[in-house]
């Protein structure tokens, strides 16, 4: 214990302070203790925050994909649940990625249950961390930190740097909190407190609250492992404090939870199911456990009985964290499928919301921008899905709908309206997030294809359902020659928009090829068309040319949702590293200007 903060030169050491402090308990100057108590825990959780921030930036697609791939069964959602937590050291993170994959539909409530349990095993490490006690590096990984992030030009990089700039503030912070708790040692009224808190239920009732109070249960364990250094605190007490604070974190997940979708508070309430129920089953077994954990962790030799105990009890509170946490996923890693059908029935599914709403898109995943973008592509797909049935039905309606087949149509369009403003308004407020590349070449990416697909509902909304206006006025009937003609072309049209759609959901290039290559078969089949009623201009008919007219219109019409489907199929695939292997149809040309054959595409008003 004979190390100093700031240096040997600057400050006595810590040994020396807590020396002159034990013998007069009346010099005990509380406001520099609680100053330093309190500065040191700011540190620690502000710390914490940008270190977690920086690393859900810079890793957030790869948990993405770690979680997607090993969420098959029970187990893997474990492993994966620990990883991920372990990374970020922020259960919060991987809820929220539980959340987006639940709402998705690529993982059951009963997986997501795995994961939850494995995050908490990945909180330990933070704990084994700190209980080496590596607080003299904090200063010089502040330092090397700052610099980074200033100095480097790639944003990556300098989200790194403030990671390792975050991690060093942890450790500084746990430095300062380590000398304000020194002179306390032998202050009467802590030697009582800790008296007190040698019953378990007080101490976990303790780190319950404190837990609830900075949301952070890392700080808690901090906290007790700083004690434990300065032989404050038992380990029966570190063990009921750390029971304490796995109660207090589900305060941060039930709060969390509020206001957002079913599948946080599901996500949420298992959580507390899970840590409660782990904290019940042993906390009548502390002494017995604190015992299994000396057995298993190193022992300090030739020293001091006071020596002993400031230097192996933060180490066996990590262990005993870990060691609680492991045998808690064990035990209740066989119980996923009840545990998930118990928070369904506490948790039941809400009644559907009225009118269009978003269903993929929710604030809370704007924190973990690479999900935030998977969720808006799925939100784009099932825009799209609602563009596809306007399109559908565009045609029928143009030649021979009534006009409640009209009204029917543009309310449609009203609805896709609304789900796109919510779209838009959502990569707004996501591109005010710390984005690293390539995240806000797809956020243009996605304001593009949301940009296309409401396009293709105002050309129905307004062009297409023009055409059946002016049908209706003049009584103009297509012929059944040339309706076969149109059919063809819009069959064709819609086939190629669906595929656009498929591309869209995968993002790969393979899909969209044949989007790219439809340009032919409707140019084909447009020319096919005009040929047809270009030749019939001269049969004996009624208003044979206000016919001409409209049909010529819905020709131009298809044409144009064909334009807008391969500009939608090229921005979808555009960032797929095989993008470029297209040719022709290379995605990375979406901004170019179409070939002159190609009809213009009108803004939308």
């Amino acid at each position: 214990m004979q190390r100093a903060c700031f240096g040997r030169q600057g400050r006595p050491s810590l040994a020396a302070e807590t020396s002159s402090n034990a013998s007069v308990t009346s010099e005990l100057d509380i406001g520099v203790i609680v100053t330093q108590l309190g500065g040191g825990l700011a540190l620690f959780l502000y710390g914490m925050r940008r270190m977690t921030e920086a690393l859900k930036t810079v890793a957030g697609g790869g948990m993405k994909a770690l979680l997607a791939r090993l969420t098959t069964n029970r187990f893997t959602a474990a492993i994966a649940g620990a990883a991920i937590t372990a990374v970020v050291q922020s259960s919060s993170v991987t809820t929220v990625l539980i959340v987006g994959f639940i709402s998705a539909n690529l993982l059951t409530l009963s997986q997501s249950v795995g994961v939850i349990l494995g995050a908490n095993v990945g909180t330990t490490v933070t704990a084994q961390i700190i209980a080496f006690q590596v607080y003299k590096y904090g200063l010089l990984m502040i330092a090397a930190g700052f610099f980074t992030e200033v100095l480097a030009r790639r944003e990556r990089v300098r989200q790194w740097g403030m990671a390792l700039m975050g991690l060093g503030l942890i450790f500084f912070g746990m430095e300062l909190m380590s000398i304000a708790t020194g002179p306390v040692r032998d202050w009467p009224p802590f030697i009582e407190l800790m008296r007190n808190m040698r019953n378990p239920l007080l101490s976990i009732g303790v780190g319950a609250l404190f837990t609830a109070v900075v949301q952070s249960s890392s700080a808690t364990t901090g906290i007790v492992i700083v004690l434990a250094s300065q032989g404050l605190i038992s380990l029966e007490t570190g063990i009921g404090l750390i029971f304490g604070a796995n109660i207090g974190t589900c305060v941060t997940a039930m709060l969390s939870s509020f206001g957002r979708p079913r599948e946080a508070l599901q996500a949420a309430w298992a959580h507390v199911i899970f840590n409660v129920a782990g904290v019940l089953a042993w906390v009548f077994f502390i002494p017995q456990f604190a015992d299994l954990v000396r057995a298993v962790s190193p022992v300090t030799a030739d020293a001091s009985a006071l020596v002993r105990a400031a230097a192996d009890t933060p180490r066996q509170i990590a262990n005993a964290h870990t060691i609680f946490n492991i045998a808690n996923l064990v035990l209740f890693i066989w119980f996923t499928g009840p545990l998930a059908k118990l928070v369904t029935r506490l948790v039941p599914a809400p009644p559907p919301p009225e009118g269009i709403q978003p269903k993929y898109l929710d604030d809370l995943f704007l924190e973990q921008p690479a999900m935030a973008l998977d969720q808006t592509r799925r939100e784009l797909v099932r825009l799209g899905g609602y563009v596809g049935s306007m399109v559908e039905g565009s045609l029928d309606t143009a030649m021979r709908g009534s006009e409640r087949d009209v009204e029917a149509l543009a309310r449609a369009d009203d609805k896709v309206d609304r789900l796109y403003e919510a779209i838009i308004g959502y990569l707004g407020r996501l591109s005010q997030k710390g984005l690293i590349t390539p995240q806000p070449q797809y956020l243009n990416d996605f304001v593009g294809i949301a940009n296309y697909l409401e396009n293709i509902g105002d050309v129905i909304e307004k062009d297409l359902l023009a055409v059946a206006g002016k049908r209706f006025r003049k009584r103009l009937v297509v012929s059944p020659s040339t309706a076969e003609a149109l059919e063809a072309l819009a069959e064709e049209v819609c086939r190629s928009y669906r595929q656009a759609l498929v591309a869209l959901e995968s993002g790969d290039p393979g899909d969209a090829i044949d989007v790219f290559e439809s340009k032919k078969t409707v140019v084909a089949l447009a020319d096919e068309a005009t040929a047809l009623i270009v030749a019939r201009l001269v049969a004996e008919e009624p208003n044979r040319m206000e016919t001409f007219e409209i049909e010529t219109e819905i020709i131009s019409i298809f044409r144009r949702i064909n334009t807008l489907a391969r500009r939608i199929a090229r921005l979808a695939v555009a960032r797929h590293p095989n993008a470029e292997d297209l040719g022709e149809g290379q995605p990375r040309e979406a901004a170019t200007p179409e070939p002159p054959d190609e009809i213009p595409v009108r803004p939308s008003e």
